[in-house]
């Protein structure tokens, strides 16, 4: 403590210190005085009267009902607070605490208007069931229910808030429906919480008092609990009671105890350290072929589903694409891709995907029946699951036996070069092995379109390699068509067969990848491919710049037509001195940046005459230039070497 202390610099202020430790001295002491007062020599005799055996007995299953009641009842409101907007779900949440905050005694009176003999339900449940609550065990059941109940749905709504939906619909678009989710993806991943709150649930209801002897009252073998007794003991034979309190003190701390930093926080706090990255060394970074004689799931290969969409809302288009067809989708943030995915998912409200693949309309249809499979950029897998179990559940889900499911998954992941991980769980895979398995798990799942959102924006340089050539080794023999979100132009060129450009929603170009490269249509496009983009209006010469100045240009458009003037950055010349000669566009600026790029430098420069341009020279010119940020320059560009693209 001392060291801590000195570490930090300071000692806590003594206005702050005392207090705190008056409130330790004051949750200590009654609990000292309960040590402190305990007859040890007797205390196996207390414990083993038969009134506390009894009351004991009563109180456990007391306890264990009203937490298999509120895993009941709980279990789905905590799931519905946390996953469903609905009005008035403040109030049903209120509704909720109010337990925990009201009076236990007023709590068992609300229960005696509502099921008594005279309340609300009380005579209905005796009429028709012949079920009479008050002066019962069943009594003291739901007493114990209503005050421990709030501990379960609180701990597990927090939980399900720190789960992201990812999982829950990756698991949909997989095949499974909302019900198989639940049970086998959600509640596994909230164990933690699910644990906590039942073992808090059950703590409480076991020393439930004022609701139970207000509802049920207090009848021997009947509903009087270990802390009723308590209250009855104090009268009679104070030093029993004591020791029946120290029981009570003890199961308490108990639970306290199992539960500090065991059985908190969400499963992504507790996660291993992931494995390193696979290199190159790595057997599972190698891709490797398909043997003739394991190609199991090449038969859903053979079947051929074409693509139709027409999505409107916040992404507005109309998208077709033949069989064996991959698409890259390209766009700035908010453009609108990710929405187009979800959409095509029937993921999101965003946007409505009127939605044909092969000769089947499934707009109507829910997520987990459209066949439609998704990876999310980190994947997504179940943490709960092997590689093995995460390939199959897809097949699983579907209904295929599970040897059979096995088999396939443990094909895909062998295709994928990653079958001697299947053992292993997602924390034990590096990211290049987790991208296949995420791979192999859509692809085992039999999809009709396949979605995939940044698949490998997580990977380093070396795995990216590695993978890009796996995908597009298994793209070219899939039956249906593929969607990649990208931001990398080398995955956009070397895996799709048409590039599609999306900005605020719309496409403002669809073409193969070679023609966007060289016509672009989208300065966002084009700076992503590394060119100068600059946009403006044609003139009988060239260009006026939106940002300033005019490009002169061989073969404009007609003036006045909207266009996007396109440059290499290996194209733009720089000099220290006012050029002389046949550039037809030089300008002024000043050096704000110097970038290695392979073995070249790019180079910002800067104007007041001209929009802002990046040049691309070799580490020898940078050096006879004496280029430095800061320093001015000329640049020019010829007109034969600027590209004029109508917009």
């Amino acid at each position: 403590m001392k060291r801590a202390a000195r570490a930090s610099g300071s000692r806590p202020p003594l206005a702050l210190a005392l207090p705190a430790l008056l409130a330790v001295a004051f949750l200590t002491l009654p609990l000292l005085g309960i040590l402190v007062r305990t007859e040890w020599g007797e205390l196996v005799d207390h414990l083993r009267s038969p009134g506390t055996v009894q009351a004991l007995k009563l109180s456990l299953l007391v306890s264990f009902w009203a937490l298999g009641l509120s895993l009941l009842l709980g279990v789905p409101l905590a799931w519905l607070l946390a996953r469903v907007p609905f009005p008035g779900k403040a109030l049903v949440r209120s509704l909720v605490l109010l337990p925990m905050v009201l009076p236990p005694t007023v709590g068992g009176v609300a229960l005696l208007l509502a099921f008594g003999r005279r309340g609300l339900l009380g005579p209905w449940l005796d009429r028709t069931l012949g079920i009479t609550l008050p002066f019962h065990t069943s009594g003291a059941v739901v007493a114990a229910t209503f005050v421990a109940m709030p501990f379960l749905v609180i701990s597990l709504e927090g939980a399900l808030g720190g789960l992201r939906p990812r999982y829950e619909e990756t698991a949909a678009s997989l095949g499974a429906s909302p019900v198989r989710v639940f049970f086998t993806v959600t509640l596994p991943m909230v164990a933690p919480g699910l644990i906590a709150g039942a073992a808090l649930t059950w703590a409480r209801a076991l020393g439930e008092f004022g609701a139970t002897i207000t509802f049920a009252g207090n009848l021997p073998g009947t509903t009087q609990t270990l802390p009723l007794q308590v209250y009855l003991l104090l009268q009679e034979e104070p030093e029993a009671a004591t020791s029946v309190s120290l029981l009570l003190l003890a199961i308490a701390m108990g639970v306290l105890i199992a539960l500090r930093g065991r059985w908190t926080g969400t499963p992504s706090d507790r996660r291993p350290r992931p494995a390193p990255e696979a290199g190159p060394e790595d057997p599972a970074a190698v891709p490797v072929p398909v043997p003739k004689d394991r190609s199991a799931p090449a038969a859903a290969d053979a079947e051929r589903w074409a693509l139709h969409a027409e999505v409107t809302g916040f992404t507005r288009l109309t998208l077709d694409a033949d069989p064996g067809t991959t698409i890259a989708v390209v766009g700035p943030n908010g453009a609108g891709k990710t929405t187009l995915l979800r959409a095509l998912l029937g993921l999101t409200p965003r946007a409505h995907a009127d939605l044909r693949l092969g000769d089947e309309d499934v707009t109507t249809l829910p997520p987990h029946r459209r066949h439609v499979a998704w990876v999310p950029q980190d994947g997504a897998l179940f943490p709960h699951l092997s590689a093995l179990a995460n390939t199959a559940y897809g097949l699983r889900a579907q209904g295929v036996p599970r040897a059979e499911a096995r088999r396939a998954a443990r094909t895909w992941l062998d295709r994928l070069g990653v079958g001697h991980l299947a053992h292993r769980r997602p924390t034990q895979l590096s990211g290049g092995q987790a991208q296949r398995v995420a791979l192999a798990r859509a692809l085992a799942a039999r999809p009709r379109l396949l979605v995939l959102d940044e698949p490998l924006a997580a990977l380093d340089q070396t795995t990216r390699a590695h993978v890009r050539h796996t995908l597009r080794t298994h793209l070219g023999a899939f039956g249906g068509v593929c969607l990649i979100v990208t931001h990398d132009p080398v995955e956009a060129v070397s895996l799709a067969d048409r590039v599609l450009v999306l900005d605020e929603g719309l496409a403002l170009q669809d073409a193969a990848p070679a023609e966007v490269t060289r016509h672009p249509r989208s300065p966002w496009v084009a700076r992503m491919l590394g060119r100068n983009a600059w946009p403006g209006t044609a003139t009988p010469e060239g260009l006026a710049l939106e940002g300033g100045g005019t490009l002169v240009a061989t073969d404009p458009p007609p003036p006045g037509t909207p266009a996007l003037a396109i440059v290499a950055p290996e194209a733009v010349s720089v000099h220290r001195e006012k050029p002389a000669g046949s550039p037809r566009n030089v300008w002024p600026g000043a050096v704000r940046e110097i970038v290695a790029s392979g073995s070249r430098l790019r180079v910002l420069i800067t104007s007041d005459r001209a929009p802002d341009l990046v040049a691309e020279i070799t580490p020898q010119s940078a050096a006879e230039l004496r280029l430095a940020e800061g320093v001015s320059v000329w640049t020019s560009v010829k007109a034969t070497e600027a590209t004029i693209v109508p917009l």
